[in-house]
């Protein structure tokens, strides 16, 4: 199976391909916001240098988030076109998820917090170990002030040593590796990874093929964004609050 991995949740770009032996090719750049230039041309440039062609591909997953709207969109539009095009299944794969198993993959012996920048003064969160059978999510998908993150990581009940990854951790540094027994991952772990984005994607595929499943629907995937889109966000302040019916969405952006 050879499955193209697409990530866009943060400022970083990145495509990856993967066989049945692992990864074969994976580039990213900084897009900042500029996703959507962005993001065809390293698709072209990865498959260059696995020396494949779209053809080839078996199936795609694509980071849903949650991450930065405009990126998230890009990259599902993108996914979708190229699994509807290339009649392949597609895999959705949470943004928090693939950094905190990037980084439990490394090796680190405690609990990895993934941490991305949720703009706002605010991050997107989630908790995971590595187990036997792979890594354990012991806390889900949150959005939080980087303050209450920390004072969440203080009061933690198992008191192992926190490894926090991600823009978000490096962005609030200070105020997160002050806590004591967490420490702040490097620049390595600034986004998930594409290729650990297709490989978490090939084990789905695995699975349904395994136990006689169809393939995921694509129209099933959808962006998480977990929290409206900063647009709505300023429009419901700036009218005191209150959503209309144009605005009362749930997280996945449908009503």
């Amino acid at each position: 199976m050879i499955v193209l991995g697409i990530e866009t949740a943060t400022e970083l770009v990145g495509v990856s391909v993967v066989g049945d032996e692992g990864p074969l090719a994976s580039s990213w750049v900084r897009g900042g916001r500029r996703h959507a230039e962005t993001l065809a041309p390293l698709v072209s440039q990865v498959l260059g240098l696995a020396d494949l062609g779209l053809a080839d591909l078996t199936g795609v997953g694509v980071d849903i988030g949650p991450g930065l709207f405009t990126g998230l969109r890009v990259g599902v539009a993108t996914a979708k076109g190229l699994a509807e095009g290339l009649g392949v299944g597609l895999v959705g794969v949470g943004s928090l998820r693939a950094l905190g198993t990037a980084a439990c993959r490394a090796g680190y012996a405690g609990t990895v917090t993934a941490v991305i920048d949720a703009r706002r003064s605010e991050v997107f969160v989630a908790r995971y170990r590595s187990t036997a059978g792979g890594v354990e999510e012991l806390e889900g998908p949150r959005v939080v002030a980087p303050e209450q993150l920390a004072r969440d990581l203080a009061a933690r009940s198992d008191r192992l040593p926190t490894l926090v990854v991600g823009d978000g951790a490096l962005r609030y540094a200070a105020t997160l590796g002050a806590v004591h027994g967490v420490t702040v991952g490097d620049a390595a772990f600034a986004a998930p990874p594409a290729d650990v984005v297709a490989s978490l994607a090939a084990a789905r595929f695995a699975q349904a093929v395994a136990g006689g499943e169809p393939l995921p629907v694509v129209d099933a995937v959808v962006p998480d964004y977990l929290r409206g889109p900063d647009a709505r966000i300023n429009w419901q302040q700036r009218s005191g609050g209150a959503a209309g019916p144009a605005a009362q969405l749930d997280v996945r952006g449908r009503r």
